[in-house]
């Protein structure tokens, strides 16, 4: 058996074997603990394979997490795909280095799945970290949600769609309301009405011709009441992928119900920077979440 060496580098895994250099593609690994929304099986699956599965990535912080907090992270994709890493794990690691512990939810997507689906992946995952909340050292109430793109419609959804649990479930997770306890939006997809909607997002969470009652149904601005959880909003004025329109009206009807609300728009930026870590013009943006998340006690002053 031939030995070698194996590290990562641009992007590659690299193994030499026998002073052969040959690259590989690295394969996927989530640092985390990964359990099925429904391990006896997920209403409406049409299928067992991996990707009919919603799952569950667990992220706790090595050190305190002093204010009991932790963050269901929902990718963005389009409804269509999920950006697992950038728009998940990373997320999840930046928050655990904030002492803020993360979940990754990994929800079905069309053409295979439409509505209501999705919404109900995002709200059982929501009451797991609640029914389990001991377990990962947060509070009941310390649950917030952060989403992206089209991870950003599914949080925002599920700020304006949310249930107190069903205290006769004979499932314990299933007693749990399923509402955040806030919201983070990033350059999110909000409205899937014309002419400000990201038709792709539309056409995969509703399909090819939804009800125009449906439409508006599932567009967030026209569902924030009072009772929508606090939100942090972060957008680009350019963006040519989600208009910037739709943070903006969200934010509005934030305004308009009464519920706390600080939001950023910056001038330049491309769709789906996620933290923007390498991005001079947005990599502020993160920083300004963990303010406003130490402002309102979900997170530690920094040390």
């Amino acid at each position: 058996m031939r030995q070698g060496r194996i590290w990562l580098g641009a992007g590659l895994m690299f193994l030499l074997v026998s002073g052969e250099l040959l690259a590989q593609q690295p394969p996927v690994v989530l640092k985390g603990k990964t359990m099925l929304l429904w391990p006896g099986g997920a209403p409406g699956a049409v299928g067992e394979a991996e990707d009919y599965q919603p799952t569950l990535t667990v992220y706790l912080p090595t050190g305190l997490n002093a204010t009991k907090t932790g963050v269901v992270v929902a990718p963005g994709g389009g409804y269509q795909h999920l950006s697992m890493i950038k728009e998940g794990e990373d997320v999840a690691l930046w928050l655990n280095a904030h002492g803020v512990a993360a979940f990754v939810l990994k929800y079905r997507l069309g053409p295979k799945y439409h509505h209501p689906i999705e919404i109900g992946d995002a709200q059982r995952a929501i009451r797991i970290v609640r029914a389990n909340a001991a377990e990962y050292g947060i509070a009941a109430d310390h649950v917030g949600m952060m989403g992206f793109s089209a991870g950003g419609h599914l949080t925002a959804t599920a700020g304006t769609r949310f249930d107190t649990g069903s205290a006769s479930a004979a499932d314990p997770i299933e007693r749990q309301g399923s509402r955040p306890d806030f919201l983070v939006l990033a350059y999110p997809v909000i409205t899937l009405m014309d002419p400000q909607a990201h038709s792709g997002s539309r056409k995969y969470l509703l399909g090819d011709s939804p009800d125009p009652a449906l439409v508006e149904e599932l567009s967030a601005e026209t569902k924030v009441t009072k009772g929508t959880p606090p939100t942090f909003l972060f957008s680009t004025t350019d963006d040519k992928t989600v208009p910037v329109v739709n943070s903006v009206m969200f934010y509005e009807a934030l305004v308009k119900a009464g519920v706390p609300v600080e939001m950023h728009i910056f001038q330049h930026g491309a769709h789906g920077a996620g933290l923007a870590a390498a991005n001079p013009q947005l990599s502020v943006w993160p920083d300004l979440l963990m303010k406003w998340m130490r402002e309102r006690g979900y997170a530690a002053a920094a040390q």
